[in-house]
């Protein structure tokens, strides 16, 4: 019978996220423009990235060269973040050149946009600010400013 706690020494202590991209180097550099720091790096035999991994504070994300071709239509995750400035954040993604979708209408055109930042909510949830992200790969990130 499994005893109805886990040992504090062996319960897990931390999640990372680990996704697929197409190309880890621009995905690397994408995840910076948001304030993630680039981590450690492995290149494969092809002189190309394959894995990197990216980190803030407490917060990681590691990325893989994926094996085929990514579909932003199959993807079941997608990321919730918190940030201290959404409005500061969205200005700074948006001069790094990251298309601005304008408002965000429950699907957008074409259905999985790639790379495009969406205006700035306020939902009941949190009521300082979100946004919606789609990376180069079509994943979603949400960012929140919780209030403070």
């Amino acid at each position: 019978m499994c005893p109805p706690t886990c040992p504090p020494s062996a319960a897990i202590h931390r999640l990372i996220p680990y996704a697929h991209v197409a190309d880890v180097e621009r995905s690397l550099a994408f995840y910076e423009t948001i304030g993630l720091t680039r981590g450690d790096t492995l290149t494969g035999s092809a002189g190309k990235l394959v894995w990197g991994s990216l980190h803030r504070g407490t917060a990681r994300l590691f990325l893989a060269l994926a094996d085929g071709p990514i579909a932003a239509e199959e993807q079941a995750v997608l990321f919730y973040l918190h940030t201290e400035d959404a409005r500061g954040l969205r200005e700074h993604v948006l001069a790094c050149g990251v298309r601005d979708g304008g408002p965000f209408l429950g699907r957008p055109e074409p259905l999985h946009p790639r790379g495009v930042l969406f205006d700035l909510k306020f939902p009941h949830y949190m009521p300082a600010g979100e946004l919606r992200l789609h990376d180069p790969d079509g994943y979603v990130l949400l960012i929140g400013q919780p209030a403070s």
